[in-house]
């Protein structure tokens, strides 16, 4: 059965860089799944793809050698099986707010007695070349497990969750972060308030003995939060790597902004 690299290097407390697969698309999959990326994670949280669709992307980056992770739409026993047994080394679970909100999560993604996932199916060890028989028997040590902090509660409570067996990294959804601190008249949270908020995570994580990471935009800001201590960070995804290109080439040829700015993903 093969390993899951990304567990051996988060323990061993080096960074792994990886990107968002948000379009869906098997050709983009195959070609980024050849590239230098530690992992790739297709995001069934807000992406409209379905669980075939989301199957044959787990097999794609697999044959390619590469690791296949999924954001589950939501944190509970149905999503988290259902994308394991179609071939995900792992998850990454957002909204996580609450202790017992991560222990149904890490629940879901190991098997009896460790936790409750039903043993079924047959591409998650295509996957991971080996029969279902091993995979049974070896899944809950090569499955990663990786929890979102995305609200001012979930970082009062980062201390005890980020504690709990099972969890192999944290991971800062920023966009929403930052919308929950918002005050109550609309006024956002400062950028001294936010850098504070992202500190408070990676120390916690530190003291905790647990892995941190966050969504970045910009392979320098990754490595500096990787020079922070953060060690599974994801840069941009495909899509924003398409618009951004896009946008770049259409204000050459038409450097007068004839047609409307593009949207930043």
């Amino acid at each position: 059965m093969r390993t899951n690299p990304v567990k051996r290097t988060l323990r061993e407390g080096r960074p792994s860089f990886g990107t968002w697969l948000s379009l869906g698309d098997l050709f983009a999959t195959r070609l980024l799944a050849r590239m230098e990326f530690d992992w790739l994670t297709l995001d069934l949280e807000h992406g409209a793809i379905d669980w075939s669709q989301a199957a044959m992307i787990f097999a794609t980056i697999a044959d390619a050698g590469g690791v296949p992770l999924a954001r589950v739409p939501k944190g509970n026993h149905d999503y988290i099986k259902r994308t394991l047994d179609a071939g995900a080394w792992g998850i990454v679970v957002p909204m996580v707010d609450t202790v017992e909100q991560a222990r149904i999560a890490i629940a879901a993604a190991k098997y009896p007695p460790t936790g409750n996932r039903s043993l079924g199916g047959g591409m998650h060890s295509l996957n991971f070349d080996c029969s279902s028989a091993e995979y049974f028997k070896r899944a809950n040590d090569e499955i990663l497990v990786v929890l979102q902090t995305e609200s001012p509660t979930g970082v009062a409570n980062a201390e005890a969750i980020y504690s709990l067996p099972g969890v192999d990294a944290i991971f800062v959804g920023p966009v929403d972060l930052r919308a929950q601190m918002r005050k109550p008249d609309g006024t956002e949270a400062t950028d001294e308030a936010f850098e504070a908020m992202i500190q408070e995570v990676i120390n916690i994580g530190k003291k905790t003995g647990t892995p941190t990471g966050m969504h970045v935009m910009d392979p320098k800001v990754a490595l500096h939060r990787a020079e922070q201590g953060m060690q599974f960070i994801a840069i941009g995804s495909e899509l924003r790597m398409m618009t951004e290109r896009a946008a770049e080439i259409a204000q050459t040829v038409h450097p007068d902004g004839t047609r409307k700015e593009l949207v930043k993903y």
